[in-house]
């Protein structure tokens, strides 16, 4: 009872979030804030999956400026809660075929978010090019998911070089978002699913005389440890 409960008022929250999402953007269609606003909107569904929030952010982060931050991207239940740490003038960077989704789709992109190719090399490494610039010309930050996919309870997957490539262009730091894992966590028929960490540690300085490749390795390996750290922490918490 509980399940279908929270099912249906999931659904009502995403129809309702679209219809008034598309009002705010056909009024500010591309506003620097749209996603950041939304993104506020959905992190709030977390209480309605019996979820608590801790966001922790780093000093150096706060009014960091433009930066490229790379989360760990685990299941459909990051829509309502990894959205809660967007920042201000921050864009997301999602596949080309989101658009096609009703209204969804239309939503995503006039709230100012990347559309990417990934099936198609050539523009999607145009794409990257492009963010580059529109984070140097419109001071925004990119939020990506470097992993590419969900990684449905089989930890953090390698880190595909995208991300890594953009702030290299763009000159701007990487800023490594964790949180815990969140596999198994989430019972719709529970009413208490404890508590999700998320963390947003201190912005990483990219050496240009160093690949793509070799960074993303090396944030990979921070994130990986900084996870694990998380789910000791919700074991000795949550129980």
């Amino acid at each position: 009872m509980l399940a279908a409960l929270r099912i249906l008022a999931m659904a009502l929250f995403i129809i309702f979030s679209c219809v008034f999402g598309l009002l705010l953007c056909l009024v500010r269609p591309f506003h620097p804030n749209n996603v950041h606003t939304i993104a506020c909107w959905f992190g709030k569904m977390s209480t309605v999956i019996g979820v608590k929030l801790v966001i922790s952010r780093h000093v150096n982060c706060i009014d960091a400026g433009p930066a490229v931050y790379v989360a760990n991207h685990q299941n459909n239940y990051d829509l309502f809660t990894l959205t809660a740490a967007v920042p201000q003038r921050t864009v997301s960077m999602g596949k080309k075929s989101l658009k096609w989704i009703p209204f969804f789709g239309q939503l995503y992109w006039l709230s100012g978010n990347i559309l990417i190719n990934r099936s198609n090399r050539t523009k999607a490494v145009g794409t990257l090019g492009k963010s580059a610039q529109k984070i140097k010309s419109k001071g925004l930050s990119l939020w990506m998911f470097p992993e590419g996919t969900r990684s449905y309870g089989k930890g953090l997957l390698a880190f595909k070089t995208g991300a890594f490539h953009t702030a290299l262009n763009a000159q701007v730091p990487v800023v490594p978002v964790c949180m815990n894992s969140t596999s198994n966590c989430i019972k719709l028929n529970r009413w208490d699913n404890g508590t999700i960490y998320i963390d947003i540690l201190a912005p990483v300085d990219l050496d240009k005389e160093i690949s793509a490749r070799e960074h993303a390795k090396a944030i990979h390996s921070q994130m990986a440890q900084r996870i694990a750290e998380l789910d000791e922490k919700v074991k000795e918490n949550n129980g």
